[in-house]
């Protein structure tokens, strides 16, 4: 009798902790902490259609982004740009709740494109607003971080970035750098730490090529990558025009 009463409160604390987590995803799924990794029950009890949305700047996010990703200007403003709800896989195949801010004009792309992604199980290690790391585009590409709107210039120049206006994504930044060369051979790499991915006959995982997916995508949705380009590589790189 004692065994028998030891395991049926083995088996209560059990299911009340399986049953905690279960609350703890929902309401991450709820409230939408991305970089939350939640399990197949947990989506479905949510809803998959509900995971994969385009919606208004929603006000909390859009509080988040002042000063730091979105700052007063005259080319684009809050009704130009559209938040992005998606799930996505990291490498170990687990499912990560993913957000994004992009352009209003590929925001429904970008979400077809990222649930094709993950259906697949296509590895992305992180995907959260640039405001977690302050808009720091190194910070962040050194954290492997795939985001799109930030509004700032492309380094070097007065000119305005693709980001910008919400039309760029950096997808697994840290493995696919950007790379150019100063005219008396310095290479400059982008993030700093991405040296050793610069080989790109080397095999490492995020690595993108012709033969992925990623690429696949984006180009059939009429985007441009930078790992095509000629007086520099972006490798991390999709845009649209």
């Amino acid at each position: 009798m004692k065994y028998i009463m030891t395991m049926m409160l083995w088996c209560l604390t059990v299911t009340g902790m399986a049953q905690q987590v279960r609350d703890e995803e929902m309401a991450a799924l709820r409230e939408w902490r991305a970089g939350t990794v939640v399990s197949l029950k947990a989506v479905e009890a949510f809803g998959m259609e509900r995971c994969f949305a385009v919606e208004a700047i929603p006000d909390g996010v859009w509080q988040r982004m002042q000063g730091k990703t979105y700052k007063p200007n005259p080319n684009i403003g809050r009704d130009d740009l559209r938040h992005l709800r998606v799930l996505h896989k990291d490498l170990k195949g687990r499912t990560v709740i993913g957000e994004m801010v992009c352009n209003k004009k590929i925001a429904s792309e970008l979400r077809d494109i990222f649930k094709e992604l993950y259906e697949a199980s296509y590895p992305i290690e992180r995907m959260v607003l640039a405001d977690e790391y302050d808009a720091d585009d190194e910070r962040q590409m050194r954290a492997n971080n795939t985001s799109c709107f930030c509004y700032r210039v492309v380094e070097g120049t007065t000119s305005l970035s693709k980001h910008a206006l919400g039309l760029a994504v950096d997808l697994n930044p840290l493995y696919n750098p950007y790379i150019r060369y100063r005219k008396n051979g310095k290479r400059i790499v982008q993030p700093a730490t991405a040296t050793p991915y610069c080989d790109r006959k080397a095999n490492f995982p995020y690595k993108i090529t012709t033969s992925d997916l990623a690429y696949k995508l984006f180009m059939k949705h009429g985007f441009r990558w930078g790992g095509s380009w000629t007086s520099s590589k972006d490798y991390q790189h999709f845009d649209k025009k």
